[in-house]
């Protein structure tokens, strides 16, 4: 599961890390250490002239059939996270996976420890060792209002976590090699065998560190670089 996650750059970082090319003009977004649910997040997806665009959507995918904003704001609470291993069938994602599919950029992200004895879902932060910028591998969709209003939101596809991460939370989000990256974004490719296996990675956890840090970030309204900054635990409670 991936509940919380933190992103610090602006759009224009973006678009030259990830050779961007778009001339859409984006909602400037603040860096926010503590992003939620429902949120306005960024994402790359392949855009109108098969180039990587920079877009906004919503955290939590819009389930199709929602008929009012509520019911479409409910259902994203519940489907924030796709499951690698049942995303091609479960009717709010399978469409699209098959057709769209994006990357979600972040600095890190937070995972609450369900595999330790104590403390009690002690926050952990999870980023790259070399501070670069992790790309989760998510998915977006459409959905218009019955006043016409169209909502753009996205979920993160998580698989089953490996070690060391797997010593905090049996979840971790799903990562691409860079290569796969363009293959991921195609809308082209809709075969589902050939899209499983993109996300099917040797070492999915290679390159990431993690750390405990303060249970401050529980709360949605706690925000700043201080959330990511690593706390000691006690002898008994350390991870390792």
């Amino acid at each position: 599961m991936c509940g919380r996650y933190a992103l610090s750059k602006l759009p224009a970082e973006l678009i030259e890390e990830f050779e961007i090319h778009t001339g859409k003009t984006l909602p400037l977004l603040p860096a926010d250490w503590n992003i939620a649910p429902t949120k306005q997040i960024y994402l790359i997806r392949q855009g109108s002239d098969d180039k990587r665009e920079l877009t906004t959507a919503s955290w939590g995918l819009i389930a199709p059939w929602s008929k009012t904003v509520s019911d479409a704001v409910k259902s994203q609470s519940i489907a924030i996270n796709a499951r690698s291993e049942s995303v091609d069938v479960k009717p709010t994602f399978r469409s699209a996976f098959v057709s769209r599919r994006c990357l979600i950029p972040a600095d890190g992200y937070y995972e609450w420890a369900t595999e330790l004895t104590a403390p009690s879902k002690q926050p952990f932060y999870i980023s790259r060792s070399d501070q670069g910028t992790m790309l989760f591998a998510g998915i977006w969709d459409r959905w218009v209002s019955p006043t016409g209003e169209i909502k753009e939101s996205a979920s993160i596809i998580t698989r089953e976590a490996v070690d060391p991460l797997a010593k905090i939370h049996h979840r971790m989000p799903t990562f691409l090699p860079k290569e796969r990256w363009d293959s991921w974004l195609d809308s082209r490719i809709q075969k589902l065998d050939e899209i499983r296996e993109m996300m099917n990675v040797a070492s999915p956890a290679e390159g990431l560190t993690a750390y405990p840090v303060s249970k401050a970030v529980n709360l949605v309204r706690n925000n700043g670089p201080q959330l990511t900054v690593q706390v000691e635990l006690g002898e008994p409670e350390t991870l390792f």
